[in-house]
């Protein structure tokens, strides 16, 4: 009966997030507006932000460095919008990820509820960086409209190329949440991670960029098929890679349910340790 308490079974995994999804949706629209609460301009904060970092990369890589993507006839604005689609991809992972292992420690109260479904503090993180994600995405199209870029039809398919991000982005937040309440130091190791993985993946260059032995080794990546796919439907107006977003997303939702096979697993002793 003990092992039944908390179900882990791929089916549960998507039956908690169905049965939750009210709790899940006005959890993160807390966390949304409990973040910018007390400010002068609040939410706008949000919009302000990305627009910053925008103009930023611009200057940095384009006029400090004088980066160019691919052939080197790209402007500099061009340069700063092709970074930037990247840090949006990157900016889910690295937002849950660095969150990960404070998400149950920070919430001892709900540990003591027996009847909370702790398992959705990682959807409210998740949904929180989902957030921050689509307003970067409307400062990326604005930039992209207001500099005359055509705005392709195929950034109908952003959502997808994301679908494999946020799978493994839960999976590994699963683990790690559950992780961290067992292993403190846990915490001081995510940041270094993810500084790491950002610059393991194509987002100040293109894959094409390196010899092709490392650009195998590359794609072991999971963030680097995913930037490289939001990209070309994104900037280019290219259809996704659907053979490789079918595999991508298979094995994505092993990691998820691995995840969340460990959280559930050892969350009866979460009130021991807290």
């Amino acid at each position: 009966m003990a092992a039944n308490r908390f179900p882990a079974t791929p089916l549960e995994m998507v039956k908690s997030f169905i049965r939750h999804r009210s709790l899940i949706w006005q959890m993160t629209k807390r966390e949304v507006i409990g973040r910018y609460r007390g400010s002068v301009m609040g939410i706008l904060w949000s919009f302000l932000n990305p627009l910053l970092m925008l103009t930023v990369y611009t200057f940095v890589f384009s006029t400090v460095f004088k980066a160019r993507w691919g052939s080197g006839t790209e402007s500099q604005t061009d340069f700063a919008i092709v970074l930037f689609s990247g840090m949006i991809v990157y900016g889910i992972f690295a937002e849950c990820i660095n969150r990960a292992p404070s998400l149950v420690l920070s919430n001892v109260s709900y540990v003591k509820k027996v009847v909370f479904p702790l398992e959705i503090l990682t959807w409210t993180a998740l949904g929180s960086a989902l957030f921050h994600s689509l307003v970067s995405l409307v400062v990326l199209v604005c930039a992209m409209l207001i500099f005359e870029r055509a705005l392709n039809w195929t950034v109908l398919l952003f959502p997808l190329v994301l679908l494999p991000l946020v799978m493994i982005t839960l999976g590994l937040a699963w683990f790690i949440s559950a992780a961290g309440v067992y292993v403190r130091d846990i915490a001081q190791t995510t940041g270094i991670f993810t500084t790491v993985l950002m610059f393991l993946s194509p987002v100040f260059y293109p894959l094409s960029a390196l010899p092709e032995k490392y650009q195998r080794i590359l794609m072991l990546n999971p963030l680097a098929f995913v930037i490289e796919q939001g990209r070309q439907v994104l900037i280019w107006g290219k259809l996704l890679d659907f053979e490789g977003w079918g595999l991508h997303c298979a094995a994505s939702l092993a990691v998820a349910w691995g995840g969340f096979w460990w959280f559930q697993r050892t969350r009866k002793g979460f009130a021991d340790v807290l």
